[in-house]
């Protein structure tokens, strides 16, 4: 049975606000077993105040936010002359995954960053979470041509 309604079949894709910031933490909560509600907060700030082009999205079912997509536009990062989206999160409450919430979500994204010119999309997947690397690389993710470096402090 649908928690959230026996009429919802599909999510409607909005663009996120500052009321969302306590399902995101929900949700996130539901996933990662943390109440991250900094990280979200900052996040949430930066999508909605400090980006110039709003990219971020949410996924709401029968007036629930159930699902969302934070992400930047970054123009001259790294030496990349080209504007590159970059995806920062990508998260569905785990009661709607396999629903087409991620894929309504990620669709979306795509027509907005088209309509802007965005040739890529960027983003980064731990190596052990196998379940959005399938999901991603079923969107047409694929490895860059880049290596990523980090040193322990």
């Amino acid at each position: 049975m649908d928690p959230y309604g026996a009429n919802a079949t599909v999510p409607i894709i909005r663009t996120l606000t500052t009321d969302d910031l306590n399902e995101l933490v929900r949700m996130d909560a539901r996933v990662t077993g943390r109440a991250r509600t900094a990280f979200y907060e900052g996040r949430l700030h930066q999508a909605l105040t400090m980006s110039q082009v709003q990219i971020s999205l949410g996924a709401e079912w029968d007036g629930h936010l159930v699902g969302a997509v934070l992400g930047t536009l970054q123009y001259g990062e790294f030496g990349v002359a080209e504007g590159v989206a970059v995806l920062d999160t990508i998260l569905v409450d785990p009661a709607h995954r396999g629903q087409g919430v991620g894929k309504a979500l990620f669709d979306q994204l795509i027509l907005n960053l088209r309509a802007l010119r965005v040739e890529k999309l960027r983003t980064e997947v731990a190596w052990d979470e196998h379940q959005l690397s399938t999901f991603l690389g079923r969107r047409g993710f694929s490895p860059a041509p880049r290596l990523v470096l980090e040193r322990p402090l």
